[in-house]
């Protein structure tokens, strides 16, 4: 495993062109030669093999530190399928069901009710057509909204706003306490919705281990697959190597926007969030890509069963319950998505205006990171840099089609 992670092989032992993914050097160090981006980490792997891994740019602009191979990266949304595989060990264990109702395991949920129009207001809440399940968290149809104003509007939205779901000083117990005297923003099992479902399914896995968060994905996932710099917080000897977030300025330039010393990051945050909270490097996040298209194993390491990835990685949406905004919003792309239990899953290529294959699976990061994984072509594609908004550049899309147009065999 250690030849995956730190030595690049040849590209042709494994069916790709090492003159093809050159192409890549010139798309990435664009972005860094006009001042778009402050630096790249970008990650190609096929048949266990590392074939491109290449840095541009700094991680600091105000350091002037060029970026590494093992930067810390804030990966925001992409900590949603690491907690969907933390869940989906307890199900493997018989722990729970998937069509269980959420409220077996977290009381006060079963108490919530749809707010039936959008006006906001309280005498319109109707009972739910039914609980929602686990299942409902782990593909977003729970009903729940997320709280974050770029991402819906809507009343229920702006409730969740209001009522400071994403506090960073309380616990996951005290997040579904709360959640819980809100209202959902459509029945449960009805349509897709991105929404704090998986700082919920933490709270579950919490529960049903009766472990902190944290310690059970170190249990699980981050210490038998070697993932040493994934976690919740940056510890005070790697602080060098976190990048900084920058955004755009009125004029158009760089400017900083999450410093390596916010709080945080730099101490063990109270709130520990399933859907965000993680802080990660390029070759973890390879271990974690590789154990997946492995069938659930890396080396010696079995974090889940073949079928039980099989299970997660497929499209478990009818095609009504699928609005336009689970490919456009979050995961860069406009049609031909469906989504698993924590991917989105490509259904349909021709629809998709996608580089892929039928099957592959992925998701982002709120600070522009992404990872791809490809069934069919043994193909993992890993690109993090420290921006925002996401999606204000391409550069996901550019990725993946150097990385395809590189395959030849």
């Amino acid at each position: 495993m250690a030849n995956l992670i730190t030595e690049v092989g040849s590209p042709e032992n494994v069916g790709m062109s090492s003159e093809r993914l050159l192409r890549i050097d010139n798309a990435l160090q664009r972005y860094v030669d006009q001042e778009k981006l402050s630096g790249i980490v970008a990650l190609i792997a096929r048949e266990e093999q590392a074939v491109y891994f290449e840095r541009f740019g700094q991680l600091s602009r105000e350091t002037g530190m060029p970026m590494q191979s093992d930067t810390i990266f804030r990966i925001a949304s992409m900590t949603k399928p690491v907690t969907s595989v933390a869940a989906m060990t307890l199900w493997e264990e018989g722990r729970f069901q998937l069509d269980d109702p959420v409220s077996r395991y977290i009381p006060e949920l079963g108490s919530m009710k749809v707010l039936q129009d959008g006006n906001g207001a309280v005498n319109n809440l109707v009972e739910p057509e039914r609980q929602m399940t686990v299942r409902d968290l782990l593909r977003h149809t729970s009903g729940l909204s997320l709280g974050i104003s770029l991402l819906e509007a809507s009343p229920v939205n702006k409730i969740y706003q209001d009522a400071d779901l994403h506090n960073a000083n309380q616990t996951l117990e005290e997040m579904t306490l709360k959640l819980s005297q809100l209202p959902l923003a459509g029945h449960p099992g009805a349509e897709w919705r991105y929404s704090i479902a998986t700082d919920v399914l933490a709270r579950l896995v919490e529960v049903i281990s009766g472990m902190p968060f944290d310690e059970y994905l170190s249990h699980s996932i981050f210490d038998p697959l070697s993932m040493n710099d994934t976690g919740f917080h940056v510890q005070q000897e790697k602080i060098e190597r976190f990048a900084t977030v920058y955004g755009l300025t009125p004029s158009g330039e760089l400017s900083p926007i999450g410093l390596p010393s916010e709080k945080r990051y730099t101490q063990r945050p109270g709130f520990l969030s399933g859907g965000d909270g993680l802080v990660s490097t390029a070759p973890d996040y390879l271990k974690f890509c590789q154990m997946m298209l492995n069938g659930g194993v890396l080396d010696d390491a079995r974090i889940l069963g073949r079928r039980t990835v099989d299970l997660m990685t497929i499209n478990h949406l009818q095609s009504e319950s699928i609005p336009f905004q689970i490919s456009r919003t979050m995961s860069g792309f406009t049609k031909g998505y469906g989504f698993g239990l924590g991917f989105a899953v490509m259904t349909d290529l021709a629809e998709s205006t996608a580089m892929g294959s039928e099957g592959e699976y992925n998701w982002g990061g709120a600070a522009t990171t992404f990872f791809w994984v490809d069934p069919q072509e043994h193909l993992i594609g890993i690109l993090m840099t420290q921006f925002m908004p996401m999606y204000h550049y391409n550069i996901d899309r550019e990725f993946r089609i150097l990385a395809y147009q590189a395959l030849v065999d």
